[in-house]
């Protein structure tokens, strides 16, 4: 006798469209004897599988646990239906849904994958079809989110509708048992894309290059463009995301050469290597290290540099990281492996303007910028920078070690973008229909909806007309995409941010910004201008994504949370920084803070730490000693400073944590001149690496006051000392680690005090300052050591790449 027939009707709703899994399903019900359907829709994937009941348990079961590997499945819902009679199982056209209820979870979209396994075998064997072919990929690999305009993700609704396939690849493409069944991108050498090479137009005069072969396409184009890359050329690079400007990695002068054309003299730049074996001649690589690195998402990872690498120093003067990934693209490991040596492979782009996106635009954004261009063919619909990753390390004798604390830490998040974005952080709270438009510097935005958060990939600085515009472009894809009408829009509490302009101009409808004449006004044609505002202090948005990012829970309570940062608009008008608040979704108290001290010229400061420490000085003790490191302040300049000190004319105050960084560094002769964001901070941590591998050292002396019920942390004494070391000729390494020691023994302390009147035993870091892998070391065991449980970011960045998020969590909890 047989068991009786049942049919069960089963909703699936995660990263499940272009990730293999309808013809998982389709293998999993013939290898249980099973009948019926399944399609992709709008929210997921929908089956309907009948056949007896121990059978379909069975395959309800292993539609989780055997799941394809890029599969994120988030939820199942399973509802009992009347047998229907189907005859046989089949793979249904897909199916667009209108009107769906703004509650319904949205469809998530698979962020672009590296070569998987197969595709990487195939691309190096001479005998395969697709042997070199640099647009290899299945359903396991490959682009997704750069390369699509609309849901459900077939390929009409992708960039690749432009290629009809041949029919050997329509067979792999209609095939379920295939690993390339519905495979949007699938292509080959006869009906896929394919790349040439191109002179740049932009650079005259560049005889050296005589003799290259030109027009060269396909194969002959990969040939040319490796022998060019090893004279030292630059090339601009299509990829899957935008341009990369390419150099050979091992020759100081084709680096040189790329610095001085990008306007990038000293910030460090990134290197592709062919292999994990390459990769170790060259940096000290733990196991954490390496998962992250071969990951199937292949960020840049912040490696030890060992000092006999061949890489020139020029990529990354004056620090001991280096920022390494691995191919990511057919494309990539067919040039890696040709070129055999280390490729420079940076943002295409002028300064902080967006990454070039199509050919038309790099020709003219990076005409002078390289030499050559390898293009392609096949659009890219989505800007997508690569992600940056470090795993927190401390620096030893035999390269760098893991911190081995109980729940040591995640890796962290500095840029997350390619192979991350667009997939959300899921949150213990549902969410409204939000946008949230981050931060002036290192921008994401962020949309919401049930109880996800999608936080965009990196847009970059909004500085400019480009990266605005690519902001908007941006937010309007997520917002069709995941099907999002924000009723409530999020922004930074600073007046003069872009961003913060863009979220009320997306309200009133009207839109001239400092940045010219500006898109905001088409945007403001949809709906979105029935949205409320909801204005975000800086550093609550900080510490509201760290919860956010831990799955911090919407009852769970206020934490102690401590926000470092270069510059944050606070709420009493000054500029915020070194923050320690008393802080959960629906609200913040100041509990604790840097005492304020003078940024002489405002950003000139900034660029100019010098000016920071000279200031500092004047301002704490009305008198600054001769020192050598404040030598480069002329005359003129240091009578300016006092000026401006006496007379508070373009000087505002700040209890920045970065600026204090930025001074010291300039106070011990480190950096007076920054070139980028952060050099003087950054440097000052690798001058102290020197000092890591010795006993613990004491911190300096600080004070900590009670002024107006907050805890506010005195310096005078701190820099008292750091200039006696500094008279006695203490070492470099020394003094700088002795500083570090005494930030994290300052956020202790405070931390203490304020636990001690709160009762709160939880510590959450963030912002930037917490990318210093030092300072992690040091403040983590301090903190759980004296009996708090800390939380780091461990999905999205603690720096202003972060922001979004935090706006986001926080106008939720305070909507009426």
């Amino acid at each position: 006798m047989t068991d009786p027939t049942a049919l069960k009707k089963i909703a699936i709703r995660g990263v499940v469209q272009g990730v293999g899994f309808r013809p998982f399903v389709y293998r999993l019900a013939h290898d249980h004897g099973l009948t019926g359907w399944v399609l992709n829709h709008s929210r997921g994937v929908e089956i309907e599988v009948e056949g007896p009941e121990e059978a379909l348990a069975a395959f309800a079961r292993d539609l989780e646990t055997q799941a394809p590997p890029l599969a994120r499945i988030e939820g199942i819902e399973i509802v009992d239906g009347a047998p229907a009679g189907h005859a046989s199982f089949e793979i249904r056209h897909s199916v667009a849904e209108e009107g769906e209820s703004a509650e319904a979870p949205p469809l998530l979209i698979s962020p672009d994958i590296a070569t998987c396994p197969d595709c990487l075998r195939e691309l190096l064997a001479a005998d395969d079809r697709r042997y070199r072919y640099p647009f290899t990929n299945c359903t396991n690999c490959g682009p997704r989110f750069t390369i699509i305009a609309d849901i459900p993700y077939d390929r009409p609704l992708t960039t690749m509708r432009h290629f009809s396939m041949c029919a050997q690849c329509q067979a792999e493409y209609d095939d379920p048992l295939d690993r390339r069944f519905h495979a949007q991108p699938n292509a080959c050498p006869v009906c896929g894309p394919h790349v040439w090479l191109e002179k740049s137009e932009g650079l005259e005069g560049e005889a050296e290059w005589a003799g290259v072969t030109l027009p060269a396409e396909r194969d002959e184009a990969l040939s040319e463009g490796t022998a060019l890359l090893k004279r030292g050329a630059v090339l601009a690079i299509k990829g899957l995301g935008g341009f990369h400007l390419a150099c050979d990695g091992s020759s100081e002068a084709a680096v040189y050469r790329l610095r001085q054309r990008k306007g990038r003299p000293a910030k460090p730049l990134a290197v592709m290597l062919a292999t994990m074996e390459e990769v170790r001649q060259h940096c000290f690589v733990s196991q954490a290290e390496e998962l992250l690195l071969t990951s199937p998402q292949r960020p840049i990872v912040l490696l030890g540099w060992k000092p006999e690498s061949g890489i020139a120093p020029l990529v990354a003067p004056r620090n001991n990281y280096l920022g390494v990934m691995l191919p990511y693209t057919p494309l990539h490991h067919v040039l890696l492996r040709d070129v055999g040596r280390p490729l420079v492979m940076t943002s295409g782009n002028l300064s902080e303007e967006p990454i070039a996106q199509d050919n038309d635009e790099a020709r003219r954004r990076l005409g002078h910028l390289a030499d050559f261009f390898l293009m392609h063919n096949r659009d890219i619909y989505a800007r997508y920078d690569d992600s940056v990753w470090f795993v927190p390390t401390i620096p030893g004798s035999g390269g760098q070690s893991e911190l081995l604390q109980p729940d040591t830490p995640l890796p962290q998040p500095i840029r997350r973008s390619r192979g991350y974005a667009p997939f959300p952080v899921r949150l213990p709270f549902q969410m409204r229909q939000i946008l949230a438009c981050g931060a002036e510097l290192k921008n994401t935005f962020c949309v919401s909806r049930s109880e996800y958060a999608f936080l965009s990939q990196h847009i970059g600085d909004l500085e400019n007309v480009e990266t605005l515009e690519h902001f908007e472009t941006t937010v309007e894809l997520y917002e069709r995409l995941f099907r999002i009408q924000p009723e409530i829009i999020a922004y930074d509490m600073h007046p003069e941010y872009l961003a913060t302009k863009y979220a009320k101009r997306v309200v009133s409808g009207v839109g001239e910004d400092a940045a010219g004449p500006s898109r905001i006004t088409h945007h403001a044609s949809r709906a979105t201008h029935h949205a409320s505002l909801i204005p975000v202090q800086h550093h609550h948005a900080h510490i509201a994504s760290c919860l956010a990012d831990n799955g911090w829970g919407a009852d769970d309570g206020p934490v102690i949370g401590v926000a470092w940062d270069g510059t944050g608009y606070g709420s009493d008008g000054s500029i915020w920084g070194g923050e320690f608040l008393v802080a959960g979704y629906d609200s913040f108290l100041r509990a604790g803070h840097l005492e304020y001290l003078p940024l002489p010229g405002g950003d000139a400061a900034i660029r100019n730490p010098v000016r920071l420490a000279f200031g500092y000085l004047y301002a704490l003790s009305g008198q600054v000693p001769s020192l050598p490191s404040l030598s480069d302040l002329s005359d003129q300049e240091q009578r300016i400073i006092r000026q401006q000190v006496d007379r508070g004319i373009n000087c505002p105050q700040t209890s920045a944590g970065g600026r204090l960084f930025d001074a010291v560094s300039a106070l011990l002769g480190v950096r007076a001149r920054a070139g980028y964001e952060a050099q003087a901070a950054i440097e000052l941590e690798m001058a102290a690496h020197g000092a890591a591998g010795s006993p613990r050292m004491p911190a300096y002396p600080f004070d900590i006051e009670r002024v107006d019920g907050l805890e506010v942390i005195r310096l005078r004494r701190l820099l008292e000392a750091i200039i006696t070391d500094i008279r006695r000729g203490t070492e470099l390494a020394t003094m700088a680690y002795r500083f570090h020691v005494t930030v994290a023994e300052t956020i202790r302390a405070v931390c203490e005090s304020i636990a001690e009147e709160s009762g709160l035993r939880t510590v959450a870091l963030s912002g930037g300052c917490f990318q210093n892998r030092l300072l992690l070391a040091l403040v983590v065991p301090l903190l759980r050591d004296a009996g708090f449980r800390v939380l780091m970011h461990q999905q999205v960045p603690c720096n202003d790449g972060g922001i979004s998020l935090g706006q986001a969590v926080i106008a939720n909890a305070n909507a009426a």
